[in-house]
């Protein structure tokens, strides 16, 4: 018996010491203070709006891990480690093409640190995350119609809205709330109802992307239905989303075949036509072999001169990375997706309810997905697709709605929230 009860007792959270959180915070800002430095010199005259956005973006990093670690006791920041790392390439990077772009950058970075941390308060709530599940689907669904009424066309497609001289994405925002309701509706299916409604949720906002012409976008929300759908209890149901879900892709494809077909026409033939449909991939290509295992340096390739400053810091960020930083540092930054993902994965399996585990997953193979989209579309592996590398590329929304999908896999954390106000939670 005494053996028995040895055996049942639960494992308690192991306390993690004060300097291990601190000690490799200290080692993200050396880093971050030497590639800071390194872009703000890389056009032969100091750019004070580098040095200064990294030096403000370091000081962030501090204020947040001090305050939650001395105030809420948080201890797990492995999450916010990698968002840091990977948010901070991003910044030197658009800092050492564009220094203005970098400055802004930086006050996006902020506002989506603060999104994220609000969210993870509001998705400790389960029953307040289970009220919330209608509101947030009306309003991804005014987002995407107000898309449709007045969006701008750019880059090829119809998801740009201007408000008060700020442009913004609303489909980034709508990725948070497709997963949010997605795993909300799934936390407790009683009937069949809630499916219907949840296909249909799903398919006006694929439907809708592909009406704008937001492929790349569409296909990681059909993935994310796909993982949504998997990650449900198994039985027919499940079958049932799965099979709606792929019936829904093959309808999207046929229906929109011709488009597809002249978007990705020079998939895998790039090198056929170098200087016109193939100019981008055929550059990108060139330049991360010219690169090698260690990079040329900050500043020093070439990808960065033959694009706007727009494309080389959105689409082709990666191409600059590996040519300048080297291919040994772009497979770090691989891996440190390929963590959040495992990080998501482990989670779930201790999380409290199936809202946590399917918002977590659903989270990490979105911002996985998109990831691969990126690489795999730039290197000519899979067909481009025009999307951004989640934390590193420039741009507002997708900064602030990858901040927020971060929010969903710390949730799923049972140390998140096992301290709130100094008190320990039972």
């Amino acid at each position: 018996m005494a053996k028995n009860k040895v055996k049942n007792k639960p494992k308690k959270i192991p306390h993690i010491k004060p300097i291990n959180n601190f000690a490799l915070l200290f080692v993200l800002t050396l880093f971050q203070l030497f590639t800071g430095y390194s872009a703000a010199v890389a056009d032969g005259e100091f750019a004070s709006k580098v040095m200064l956005s990294s030096g403000i973006f370091i000081a962030l990093e501090w204020v947040y891990v001090t305050v939650f670690y001395t105030v809420l006791h948080r201890r797990n920041f492995e999450l916010e480690f990698i968002a840091f790392f990977l948010t901070g390439v991003g910044l030197t990077v658009i800092g050492s093409v564009d220094p203005d772009a970098c400055f802004k950058q930086l006050m996006i970075a902020v506002a989506g640190i603060i999104g994220y941390t609000v969210l993870v308060f509001i998705l400790g709530d389960v029953d307040l995350c289970m009220k919330l599940r209608l509101p947030v689907a009306i309003a991804a669904l005014f987002l995407l119609a107000l898309n449709l009424i007045i969006g701008q066309v750019k880059h090829g497609a119809q998801n740009w809205i201007t408000i008060g001289g700020v442009t913004v994405q609303p489909s980034e925002f709508v990725k948070v709330a497709f997963i949010f309701v997605g795993a909300a509706t799934l936390e407790k299916i009683q009937t069949s109802k809630n499916i219907i409604r949840y296909i249909a949720f799903s398919v006006v906002c694929v439907g809708t992307l592909i009406l704008i012409r937001d492929f790349g976008t569409a296909l990681i929300f059909f993935i994310t239905f796909l993982i949504i759908a998997f990650m449900n209890s198994g039985d027919f149901k499940t079958i049932g989303l799965a099979v709606s879900a792929a019936g829904l892709g093959g309808a999207i494809v046929i229906k929109y075949k011709s488009y597809v077909t002249k978007r990705f026409a020079i998939y895998r033939h790039v090198w056929e036509d170098p200087y016109d449909k193939g100019y981008q991939q055929v550059h990108i290509l060139t330049g991360m072999a010219s690169g090698g295992l260690l990079g040329l340096g900050i500043g020093n390739g070439s990808i960065r001169h033959y694009f706007d400053n727009y494309l080389t810091t959105t689409d082709d960020i990666f191409g600059i990375i590996c040519e300048e930083w080297g291919f040994l540092f772009g497979i770090v930054l691989v891996l440190s997706f390929v963590a959040i993902a495992v990080s998501a994965l482990v989670n779930s399996i201790a999380a409290r309810s199936a809202f946590y585990s399917i918002s977590a997953v659903a989270g990490a193979g979105m911002l996985l997905f998109q990831t691969a989209l990126n690489i795999f579309g730039i290197t000519d592996v899979l067909p481009l697709t025009g999307v951004t590398l989640p934390f590193v590329s420039q741009g507002g929304s997708s900064m602030i709605s990858c901040w927020a999908i971060l929010a969903f896999i710390k949730a799923s954390d049972v140390r998140t929230y096992n301290y709130l106000g100094g008190v320990r939670r039972k």
